[in-house]
């Protein structure tokens, strides 16, 4: 008897897990296509600013000081309708999932339509030889806001040349290794540590170096819900070069002109 009586717990307990299992896939499923039915974000701003000894641009140039050090959301958008056909104000994302960054599927398996997601690709150039990273989402670093917390978790960004990086907002100040590349967050305050987890790239001093981004939604994760339903974000990118050490560069000249000014004060 007691042995028929432990059989029958664990049968039940099996079928209770087994019923979960299923609502909880179930769950996932209705939520995504939910969002997928019924949710676009509306609009998007983009500041994108690097240090003294980084540049970029939306084309290759042959000097550094051809590059710039500001880009706007304006001038990026122009470079996605003449090249992709549309133009991103008028198409806000729609959640979408890719296993490798560069193809994007919708919950059924579908191919997403370009307009779906952004991509873009800027050229950068440095002065000195760097490892290129974003800086920590502090209030005047890295940041994607909205006014709904769940948002920016759900947004991805990566970043490809010659490996991918993949900038999960929440994440937190940890990484790890997927299919797709490297996925990382970064920490919430000013102070970050750079290191292998949030490389981004590296640069030869004088070497124009092409750099995909997307921005997409991604449709999987759990913060993926009917709460994102048009609501607008914000996605500011700052970008800074380091040594193999992780230790931050600075432009020559400004050191220069700092070490002049410490001697004189010293004078």
């Amino acid at each position: 008897m007691k042995q028929k009586s432990t059989t029958k717990k664990l049968f039940a307990t099996s079928v209770l897990l087994f019923l979960l299992a299923l609502v909880s896939i179930t769950a996932a499923t209705v939520a995504w296509m939910t969002i997928a039915d019924r949710t676009r974000v509306r609009s998007m701003r983009m500041e994108i600013t690097s240090g003294a000894n980084l540049r970029f641009d939306l084309d290759p140039h042959e000097e550094f000081e051809d590059y710039v050090k500001t880009l706007s959301f304006l001038d990026i958008a122009q470079r996605i309708y003449q090249e992709k056909g549309f133009h991103p104000a008028d198409n806000p994302l729609v959640p979408v999932t890719t296993n490798d960054c560069v193809h994007f599927t919708l919950e059924d398996g579908t191919a997403a339509k370009p307009e779906y997601y952004l991509e873009f690709t800027l050229h950068f150039m440095a002065s000195e030889d760097m490892i290129v990273h974003l800086t920590g989402a502090g209030l005047d670093g890295t940041r994607v806001q909205s006014s709904i917390a769940a948002l920016p978790r759900a947004l991805r960004l990566s970043f490809t040349a010659e490996q991918t990086s993949i900038y999960d907002p929440g994440l937190g100040d940890s990484w790890h290794q997927s299919a797709a590349g490297k996925v990382f967050g970064l920490p919430g305050g000013d102070s970050i540590t750079y290191h292998q987890g949030n490389t981004l790239f590296s640069l030869k001093a004088g070497v124009d170096k092409p750099v995909v981004l997307r921005v997409w939604l991604e449709g999987t994760d759990e913060a993926c819900t009917d709460e994102l339903r048009d609501m607008d974000y914000s996605i500011r990118l700052r970008f800074v070069g380091t040594d193999e050490n992780g230790n931050l560069l600075e432009d020559a000249r400004a050191a220069s002109q700092r070490n002049k000014q410490t001697e004189k004060e010293g004078n």
